[in-house]
C-alpha cells in the first residue's frame, strides 16, 4: 500500500522534512500547517519541490473547531476556510484535514454539526478539495470515531468523509470493529500511531508520548485489519507527535517510520515478507580494543582460555565452554578503549536472516574480508553493533570458527555460555532499537522497567526468543546523563553458570577484580528473604546479588569492574527464574559510580 508520513513526525525544516520522507522511502506526506507557515518556500515552490522528490501531498491539516458554533462564528469559519481551500489549489493538495471541536463555544447538537459541515463540503468541492472529518479523543462533544461517522452519515456529502487515527481510537478503548460499518469510500484518511499504556491524561499522551506502530502496547495492527476490511485504499499515513523524534535526526526517524509500517503491513496479513529467522542462540560476543591485554587478562581470570587466532586479522578467540569472546585489537580505529561492537547470533539460514533484515531496511555492512574468510551476512544496529548471522559447526553451512586457527583447547571450567547481552542506547535511538530487534530478528520485547541511577532514571528493556529459556536474551539500556563520558555507557555480556559460588572462588583466587556490594545491601537481603543457613554469608563475602521472582525462581549473580566500556555478569538461574535483577539495578549503577 502507499505510505505517507506527518511532517510533524520529523524534526528540521519543511525542506529536510521532506527529503527525509524521500529518501526513506515514503510515496507521500501529510503536510502540518504549523510547518508550512514557517517555510520562507510559497506555496508553489513547496509543490514543485514535493513533485521533484516524487511525494505527494496526501493531506493538509488542521482546520480546527468548524462546526457546532454559532451562525456568525460559523460565517467566520468559512471565510477561513476558503483562504485555507485557496492555499491547498497552490499546493496541489486536495485532502484537508478537520478535527473536531474543542471550542467552548460549540454546542452540543449532531445535526446542527452535520449540517454546518456539509456546508463546508460545499465550499471545499468548489475548490477540488474534499473534507475528512476526525474525531479527536478529547473532543468537546464529539470524542468516538463511531460518533464522527454519524455525523457525517447524516451530513451526506459527497466531498465529506471520516478520518480514522489509531491513537485516537484506541486511546480511549473504543471497539475497532465498527469501523468494518463504514463503506470504504467513505474513510478518507487512515492515521496510525502506536504508544506505550500510560495512566494519563489524553491530550498529555497524544502530544508528546505517541510512537511508530510496533513501538507501543496498543493493537495498531487489529485496527488496520478492520479498515481494510471496511474497503479502504487510501495511504497508509505515521502521524506521530513525540519529543524524541523533534530532536532527533529526520533521515533516521523516517526510515524507522518506513520500517514501522513495513512490520505493520505483514502483522496484518497484506504485505508478504521474508519470514523471521529467530536465533537460537548467541554464537560469540565481540569486544573491540586498542589494547587488548587488560580484556585478556581479566579472562584469562574468568577462567577463559585463548583458544585461536585468525587466520589474517589481530582477532583472538577465548573460550569457556559454551561462551566465546573475540578481542579485536584490529577493528577499534580510533577508539581508545574497549567496548561491545559486534555480536554475531546463531541461526538456521543465515542467507534467509539477512533478507529479512534486508526487506525491512536494515544497513547492510560491507564485506570487508579476504578472499579466503568464511563469508559471513552482517548488518548494522541502530546503535551501530554489528550484527553477525551466523552457523557455527554445521557441517552444511560455512562456519566462522573456520578463520580460526586454534591454538590451545579450554581448560574444563564447568558449563559457560551467554546468558544474555546489555547494550546501552542513545537517548534518541530505544525504541527505534527495539522496533528493529523485534522486527528485523523476530524477538519479543519485554515489558519496559525503570530503574533508579544515582543521577536519574534508567531505561530498560528485554527482547527474547520466546517465552522457553533457550535462545538469544537481549537488553536494551536508556540511561540518564547522555553526554556523560562523550555520551556512551558500558556495555556488558552475561555468562550463565551452574554454580556461581564456586565460579567467583575461583575467580577471586585467579585475581579478578569483581564489583564491591555495600553491607546495607545484605543487611536488606536478609530482611526480605529467608537464607539456608551460611548461604547469606557466602553472598556477602564474595558479593554476590540475588533475586527471587513470585514463583519462587532464583537469580545470583554478580560483575566485575569495568574494563573501557565494558564489563562482564555471572549468573546463575534457578526454579524457571526469566529476568535479569532488576531489584538489584541500583545498587549495581551506584558501585560503578563510585
Amino acid at each position: 500500500m502507499r505510505k505517507s508520513i506527518a511532517t510533524v513526525c520529523l524534526s528540521g525544516t519543511l525542506t529536510e522534512k521532506l527529503t527525509a520522507a524521500a529518501r526513506a522511502g515514503f510515496d507521500g506526506v501529510e503536510i502540518f500547517e504549523n510547518d508550512l507557515l514557517a517555510s520562507p518556500l510559497t506555496p508553489e515552490e513547496i509543490a514543485a519541490r514535493t513533485a521533484d522528490l516524487g511525494l505527494s501531498i496526501d493531506l493538509y491539516q488542521p482546520m480546527r473547531d468548524i462546526e457546532a458554533v454559532s451562525e456568525e462564528d460559523f460565517t467566520r469559519n468559512l471565510r477561513r476556510a476558503r483562504h485555507k481551500f485557496e492555499l491547498m489549489r497552490r499546493l496541489g493538495a486536495d485532502t484537508v484535514l478537520v478535527c473536531s471541536s474543542v471550542s467552548p463555544r460549540a454546542v452540543d447538537d449532531d445535526s446542527l454539526a452535520a449540517e454546518q459541515l456539509s456546508r463546508l463540503a460545499d465550499l471545499a468541492r468548489e475548490s477540488g478539495v474534499r473534507v475528512a472529518y476526525e474525531a479527536l479523543a478529547w473532543g468537546r462533544h464529539v470524542s468516538t470515531y463511531d460518533h464522527a461517522w454519524r455525523i457525517v452519515e447524516a451530513a451526506g456529502h459527497p466531498a465529506l468523509g471520516t478520518c480514522l487515527d489509531s491513537f485516537h481510537i484506541l486511546s480511549r478503548g473504543s471497539d475497532p470493529k465498527g469501523i468494518e460499518d463504514i463503506p470504504g469510500e467513505k474513510i478518507f484518511f487512515l492515521q496510525l500511531a502506536d504508544a506505550p499504556r500510560m495512566a494519563m491524561d489524553v491530550l498529555q499522551w497524544s502530544r508528546h508520548h505517541r510512537c511508530f506502530p510496533g513501538q507501543g502496547g496498543l493493537d495498531v495492527a487489529g485496527l488496520l485489519r478492520h479498515v481494510l476490511n471496511a474497503g479502504y485504499e487510501g495511504p497508509l499515513s505515521l502521524e506521530v507527535f513525540n519529543d524524541v523524534f523533534r530532536q532527533a535526526d529526520a533521515g533516521r526517524t523516517a526510515l524507522d517510520g518506513l520500517r514501522s509500517l513495513l512490520a505493520l503491513e505483514e502483522t496484518a496479513g497484506v504485505l508478504p515478507l521474508p519470514a523471521p529467522v529467530v536465533p537460537s542462540g548467541v554464537a560469540f560476543a565481540e569486544l573491540a580494543t586498542s589494547d587488548p591485554e587488560p580484556v585478556g587478562a581479566l579472562l584469562t581470570a574468568l577462567g577463559f582460555t585463548r583458544t585461536a587466532r585468525h587466520h589474517g586479522k589481530p582477532v583472538d578467540l577465548w573460550a569457556r565452554d559454551e561462551a566465546r569472546v573475540l578481542v579485536n585489537a584490529g577493528a577499534a580505529g580510533r577508539r581508545t578503549d574497549t567496548t561491545l561492537a559486534a555480536v554475531g547470533l546463531e541461526t538456521a539460514d543465515p542467507e534467509a536472516s539477512a533478507r529479512r533484515a534486508e526487506a525491512l531496511l536494515a544497513p547492510a555492512l560491507p564485506k570487508r574480508r579476504s578472499a579466503q574468510d568464511v563469508p559471513l551476512e552482517s548488518i548494522a544496529a541502530p546503535d551501530g553493533t554489528e550484527v553477525l548471522f551466523c552457523a557455527t559447526g554445521r557441517p552444511e553451512l560455512p562456519s566462522w570458527t573456520d578463520d580460526f586457527a586454534r591454538t590451545a583447547d579450554s581448560a574444563p571450567a564447568g558449563r559457560t555460555a551467554i546468558d544474555h547481552l546489555a547494550f546501552t542506547q542513545p537517548w534518541h535511538h530505544f525504541d527505534e532499537a527495539v522496533l528493529f530487534h523485534r522486527t528485523v530478528l523476530g524477538l519479543s520485547p519485554h515489558d519496559t522497567v525503570e530503574l533508579a541511577d544515582p543521577y536519574g532514571l534508567f531505561r530498560s528493556r528485554a527482547l527474547s526468543a520466546s517465552s522457553a529459556a533457550d535462545g538469544p536474551r537481549l537488553v536494551l539500556n536508556l540511561a540518564p546523563s547522555p553526554e556523560e563520558d562523550g555520551g556512551t555507557r558500558a556495555r556488558h555480556v552475561a555468562f550463565a553458570v551452574d554454580d556461581l559460588v564456586a565460579a567467583v572462588r575461583g575467580f577471586r583466587a585467579a585475581g579478578a577484580r569483581l564489583l564491591q556490594i555495600p553491607a546495607n545491601y545484605y543487611d536488606d537481603l536478609e530482611a526480605r528473604f529467608d537464607f539456608p543457613e551460611g548461604e547469606l554469608e557466602t553472598f556477602r563475602e564474595l558479593g554476590i546479588l540475588y533475586d527471587r521472582d513470585e514463583q519462587g525462581g532464583e537469580f545470583r549473580h554478580c560483575y566485575t569492574e569495568t574494563v573501557g566500556q565494558v564489563f562482564f555478569e555471572f549468573v546463575q538461574r534457578s526454579g524457571g527464574y526469566r529476568g535479569f535483577g532488576a531489584a538489584n539495578a541500583p545498587v549495581r549503577l551506584a558501585a560503578q559510580r563510585r
